[in-house]
């Protein structure tokens, strides 16, 4: 396909267009361009919206927007009629007879002025427009037509619907009109769409593959951990669970202690008051749990800072020791809407892998250094992750001056470039009280996760009154560095889950060794063995179950165990291990020292 035939819009003067508004020689988007994307898919949102209008007259539309691989479309669907994901296939078959028409119908743009529109929608009954342009502040509005389908829009959009092939419908949600629990709940459609049908098959092949990697799925499978509505929001972790969150915890704690950090645990549950000092009661208040202890309201902490902060004021601080990084697997809570809840994901309650850095500024940019050296450590030689970087500026709701929060983000971008790190810069994005640098994993899938973060803060030090004496005799202010690395242990848990798809690498693995005597008369050895293996400091398991020999195999492939130990009469009566791998399988006979040294080949970070 030629780059023509690829053009479905243009930039003019840094703006993008329809195709039919761009002068001769305009700079050409295509459709495998991100913004070019972006148009295609936004596009397809409307080739479904009419789509729907022509299967259930009378529906009126919220929003269409495209979305990262994607694009949605909230609808209000006639009294009594429903759409699942079952009629999906059935609004597809409708959207590929209207781009795959003989003859095509072009994507028009309209011009009109604002209070013709405003007529234009209240006479057609439609309430979702009528309100998006009730609150515009400007004499004109867009409208795109198609056909018989019309609908306001900014644009810019395709020529006309032959350009929209690769597409697919994927799923259906409810939502609420304008996101407030206090508004209708809209039918939420998902789809996809892409610029080729080989990227189209490759994304859904990947979709797929996300789907056997589940956390949620593998969570039961195997035995990890488990949700219940008893506590929506907060997960339960089961012994092989824990052993995985015990181990990423003693990992943690030794690479925090190598780096001279020391680690503090601070209450649960605080004074409203700190709260109201430290801006979060202003800033974020709706997402804290409150309760009250004799008759004096406090709240359950959403963040670990403050805490900190009262350890750091119990004495009289010097230059000489700063700086001082107190770190906290601190667990806080934080309320989500039941709608936005997802397994690991996003929960209510976390263990939080904090570190709060008391320094002087002249030493910002060396310990931002340094966090930067860990996440670098952390992410890729230790899981192996691909990871981006972005610096996140001052937001709209923020605390401080311009020259506090300038001094911060140049603190921070120094940092970055002293490392030789590439980052991109999203305005308006950093923290209330200042601004972040945040790291994005890339999992096998090509799935983007944010997880690390280090934010500078001015802020709460001068809320707090927090000082050091200086090197001068002088009280100093301090620059308070908020960072954590693995994010949220549950969640970070979770991505490990889908990343590895359950088959933990061998320190992590919550059985390493899973042993299966052949016979009752086996038995014993098995038990000797697994008593050997406990004192080495591996986590073992027997399966004595009344079951056949290659079933209980199989069971240890799914079960994911790196190794597998079958015990007969030959490995018992010679003292040796017949050794299955994971991944290659039968490794043959070996006696005790031999096993043991294969197993210390292993990589393992927590020697």
């Amino acid at each position: 396909m030629s780059k023509k035939e690829k053009t479905i819009a243009a930039r003019v003067n840094g703006e993008l267009v329809d195709l039919s508004r761009a002068p001769e020689g305009a700079e050409a988007i295509t459709a495998d361009s991100p913004e070019g994307l972006d148009i295609l898919r936004h596009s397809t949102a409307h080739l479904m919206a009419q789509a729907i209008e022509r299967l259930y007259p009378g529906t009126h539309f919220g929003v269409g927007p495209c979305i990262k691989d994607g694009f949605y479309y909230d609808v209000d669907l006639p009294e009594g009629k429903t759409i699942t994901e079952q009629d999906l296939p059935a609004i597809e078959a409708e959207m590929r007879k209207i781009s795959g028409a003989q003859e095509p119908e072009k994507v028009t743009r309209q011009d009109m002025p604002r209070e013709e529109a405003l007529k234009f929608f209240k006479d057609r009954g439609d309430p979702y427009k009528t309100e998006l342009i009730s609150e515009l502040d400007a004499p004109t509005v867009s409208l795109y037509r198609q056909g018989e389908y019309v609908d306001l829009c900014r644009g810019p959009h395709v020529p006309d619907v032959s350009y929209l092939k690769n597409f697919k419908l994927m799923s259906v949600a409810g939502a609420y009109w304008r996101g407030s629990e206090k508004n209708k709940m809209l039918t939420r459609i998902y789809g996809t769409a892409f610029a080729t049908q080989d990227e189209l098959k490759e994304y859904l092949k990947r979709i797929e593959e996300a789907k056997l990697r589940d956390h949620r799925k593998l969570g039961r499978e195997l035995d990890l951990f488990s949700l219940h509505d008893e506590g929506p929001g907060f997960p339960f972790f089961h012994p092989k669970g824990l052993a995985i969150l015990n181990t990423l915890t003693e990992f943690w704690r030794r690479e925090h202690n190598r780096r001279g950090h020391t680690e503090i645990r601070t209450p649960q549950i605080l004074d409203r008051e700190l709260w109201i000092r430290s801006g979060h009661w202003d800033h974020y208040r709706e997402n804290m749990y409150l309760t009250e202890i004799d008759e004096k309201p406090f709240a359950i902490k959403p963040m670990n800072c403050p805490g900190s902060i009262l350890v750091y004021k119990t004495q009289i601080r010097s230059y000489r020791e700063l700086p001082m990084r107190l770190t906290e697997l601190g667990i806080v809570h934080r309320h989500e809407r039941s709608g936005v809840l997802h397994g690991l994901m996003r929960v209510r309650c976390f263990t939080q892998d904090d570190c709060h850095t008391f320094c002087a500024l002249e030493q910002v940019r060396d310990e931002v250094t340094k966090i930067i050296d860990l996440c670098r450590y952390i992410y890729k030689n230790v899981f192996g992750f691909k990871y981006s970087v972005e610096l996140s500026t001052r937001p709209e709701d923020s605390m401080g001056t311009e020259e506090q929060w300038a001094a911060a983000e140049n603190g921070l971008r120094e940092a970055l470039e002293a490392s030789n790190i590439p980052y991109r810069i999203n305005e308006g994005d950093g923290a209330f009280y200042g601004p972040k640098i945040d790291f994005h994993l890339e999992d096998c899938l090509g799935r983007s996760w944010q997880c690390g973060t280090v934010q500078l803060d001015f802020q709460l030090p001068e809320r707090f009154e927090l000082a050091y004496i200086g090197e001068d005799g002088q009280e100093h202010r301090p620059v308070m560095i908020h960072r954590t690395v693995l994010g949220s242990l549950e969640r970070f848990f979770g991505i490990l889950i889908e990343h590895y798809a359950g088959a933990f690498p061998f320190w992590l693995a919550p059985v390493q060794v899973r042993i299966i005597p052949i016979a009752e008369e086996h038995q014993s050895y098995a038990e000797e063995l697994k008593k050997t293996f406990m004192e080495w400091g591996l986590r073992v398991e027997i399966d004595s179950r009344d079951e056949k020999l290659g079933k209980r195999i199989r069971d240890a492939q799914l079960q994911k165990a790196p190794y597998m130990l079958v015990l007969g009469d030959k490995e018992m009566e010679s003292r040796v291990v017949a050794v299955r791998e994971r991944t290659r399988g039968d490794l043959g006979s070996m006696d005790l020292e031999a096993f043991r040294k294969l197993l210390s080949e292993e990589f393992n970070p927590n020697r």
